[in-house]
C-alpha cells in the first residue's frame, strides 16, 4: 500500500484521462453538491445520491448529473442503488459523503444511543455502502473510495492546542469520524487494487455548523474532488486535506 508522502502536492486530476463514472452519497446539499457540481464541470458522470427522491432529483436536474436514491442507513437501499447503477454502465468511484452531526449534549451527558444515532450514518452507513459497491468498484479500470472525514476525527489535531478542533469537545461526530479513518486505512489494505483514502474539507460554512465556518464550499470540496479523481499511481490508506496530509 503506498501512503501519502512528505510531499503535499496532492494536485491529481482527470488531465488526460477518460471521465470517470462517480457516485456521492448526500449529494443534495452542502459538500456533497458542491463536490457534484465541480466533478460535472470537470467532465464526470456523476450519480447525485440522496434519500429524498425529491430533493435529490431537483439537484440532478440543476447540475446535470443522475439521480439514485439512496438512504445508507438502509439496506434494502443501498443495494437497489448498487443495482440501479451496476445495470447503468458501473462505477468508477464512490465517495461516501453522508453524514450527520447529531447530538451535541456535553460529554457526560452524552448516552450510548447518541453515538448510535450517529454511527448509523457515519460509520455503518459507509460500511454498508462500501461492501455494496465494491463488487461494483472491481470491474472498473481504476476505482476509487473517497470517505469524507474531518478534522475533528483526527486524534493529532484534537489534541493540539493550535488547533481549532482541540477546542470542540464532545463524542459522537468526532469519535465517529475517527472510527472513519481506521475503516479506511482497512479498506486500503484488503483492496490494495483500489486507491481509498480520508479526506478532511476543513472548517467548511455549512449547515453543520449554522453557515459559521471561514470556509466557503468550494475550498471544502477540493480535496473531495482531487481524491475522487486519484489515478493507479496516486496515494492509497492516507489522510488528506487542501494542504496535504493529515495527523492520524
Amino acid at each position: 500500500m503506498s501512503e501519502q508522502s512528505n510531499d503535499t502536492n496532492t494536485s491529481s486530476n482527470s488531465g488526460g484521462r477518460a471521465p470517470r463514472r462517480i457516485l456521492i452519497t448526500g449529494a443534495n446539499k452542502s459538500l456533497g453538491r458542491e463536490t457534484a457540481r465541480a466533478l460535472i464541470e470537470a467532465g464526470h458522470d456523476v450519480w447525485i445520491g440522496a434519500r429524498d427522491p425529491e430533493r435529490g432529483a431537483a439537484a440532478a436536474k440543476d447540475l446535470g448529473g443522475r439521480f439514485v436514491q439512496i438512504d445508507v442507513t438502509d439496506d434494502a437501499s443501498v443495494a437497489a442503488a448498487a443495482e440501479t447503477i451496476a445495470a447503468a454502465g458501473g462505477l468508477d468511484v464512490l465517495v461516501n459523503n453522508a453524514g450527520i452531526l447529531g447530538s451535541k449534549s456535553p460529554v457526560g451527558e452524552t448516552t450510548p444511543d447518541d453515538l448510535r444515532e450517529v454511527y448509523e450514518t457515519n460509520v455503518f452507513g459507509v460500511v454498508r455502502v462500501t461492501q455494496a459497491f465494491v463488487p461494483v468498484l472491481a470491474k472498473s479500470e481504476a476505482p476509487v473510495i473517497v470517505n469524507v472525514s474531518s478534522g475533528m476525527g483526527s486524534l493529532g489535531r484534537t489534541t493540539d492546542p493550535e488547533r481549532i478542533e482541540s477546542k470542540i469537545v464532545g463524542l459522537p461526530y468526532t469519535s465517529s469520524k475517527s472510527a472513519l479513518n481506521m475503516i479506511t486505512s482497512q479498506y486500503a489494505k484488503a483492496y490494495p487494487e483500489m486507491r481509498i483514502n480520508a479526506v478532511d474539507p476543513g472548517y467548511t460554512a455549512t449547515d453543520f455548523n449554522a453557515h459559521s465556518g471561514p470556509q466557503s464550499v468550494e475550498e471544502g470540496a477540493e480535496i473531495i474532488v482531487r481524491a475522487a479523481q486519484f489515478g493507479p499511481d496516486d496515494p492509497t490508506g492516507a489522510y488528506l486535506d487542501r494542504e496535504g496530509t493529515v495527523p492520524w
